[in-house]
């Protein structure tokens, strides 16, 4: 049994600054993706576009800083299927958004570390730690009331608001369940692998499914208006500079990995929806959902 890892120092000022400025641009990044949705673009589309972007930026800085590029045969084994499931977890999460208030999309993906947990036990027969058993039911009645599940915040009762939900629900909780097992994997068949190399090989992965599917489709399904272009060059930007500024500043600043602290993205994701959307939400949902975030960053600070 490997020993208890030591308590991380403390997050400098600009750390923290740029955690939450990573956390701002994902959830940009959504809401970038719902307006480019919105005027003619498809998720295929806006996932080739995203993805191939960001492998060919993560693949120039490992050039740049000269990753060797080895892999054991368990590597070359567990990356094609943890690109698989990221895929699958891309094009889910975005129909979600497609279909749902971006905030609520990802509010149910922040289920992850349920599907975390649940994947662990079934694939490696690790027992969940007392701490998530103790944040499920807290997460679970927080997106509860973040959903409207009884439909009381709308008016339209439990059916009426599940036919207009349900669909983008399934998605975006598909997307926490692919990615949950996506890390699990990650853990434990590519968890000795270099961060950068792991993700520009998942990266690639994903845009290749993508570009398939858009082929299958009968080619890309371009923006309609210029606020899609918009969308659609905001979406690649954000994410690909989200995903740069992870590699090239975060471990020179000391923070190793993804931190507690970007799981605000869906706060960000609701101001931003609201504001230039027009996305809004009746305050019990809100409750809910800050509830989920809180519950998920609580869980993401455990080791700290």
């Amino acid at each position: 049994m490997s020993a208890r890892p030591a308590a991380s120092p403390a997050l400098s000022g600009a750390a923290f600054a740029t955690l939450l400025l990573i956390a701002l641009m994902m959830g940009a990044n959504h809401v970038a993706a719902r307006l480019a949705f919105n005027h003619g673009v498809d998720v295929a589309t806006a996932v080739t576009f995203r993805s191939g972007i960001t492998a060919c930026v993560v693949a120039a800085l490992l050039v740049l800083q000269q990753v060797p590029w080895r892999l054991s045969a368990r590597h070359r084994r567990a990356l094609p299927a943890i690109a698989a499931l990221v895929g699958v977890q891309s094009l889910c999460l975005y129909s979600a958004v497609a279909r749902l208030p971006v905030a609520l999309a990802l509010l149910a993906f922040n289920t992850y570390p349920l599907w975390t947990a649940l994947w662990a036990r079934i694939v490696y027969q690790h027992r969940p730690e007392p701490r998530l058993l103790r944040a499920m039911p807290v997460m679970l009645l927080g997106l509860a009331l973040a959903l409207d599940v009884l439909g009381a915040a709308s008016g339209l009762g439990a059916a009426g608001q599940w036919g207009r939900i349900g669909v983008g629900v399934a998605f975006a909780l598909a997307a926490a369940a692919t990615f949950g097992l996506a890390l699990v994997l990650t853990q434990h068949e590519a968890g000795d692998l270099d961060g950068r190399l792991r993700t520009a090989t998942t990266m690639g992965g994903v845009a290749l499914m993508a570009l398939a599917g858009m082929a299958w489709q009968g080619g890309p399904h371009l923006p309609d208006a210029a606020a899609g272009w918009w969308g659609l060059a905001a979406l690649t930007f954000l994410y690909g500079t989200a995903f740069t500024i992870m590699f090239t500043l975060l471990p020179r600043l000391g923070v190793v990995g993804n931190s507690a602290i970007m799981n605000v993205e869906p706060v960000f994701a609701l101001v931003l929806a609201w504001a230039l959307l027009g996305q809004a939400i009746a305050p019990v949902q809100v409750a809910g959902g800050l509830l989920v975030v809180a519950t998920v960053v609580w869980l993401g600070l455990r080791k700290a």
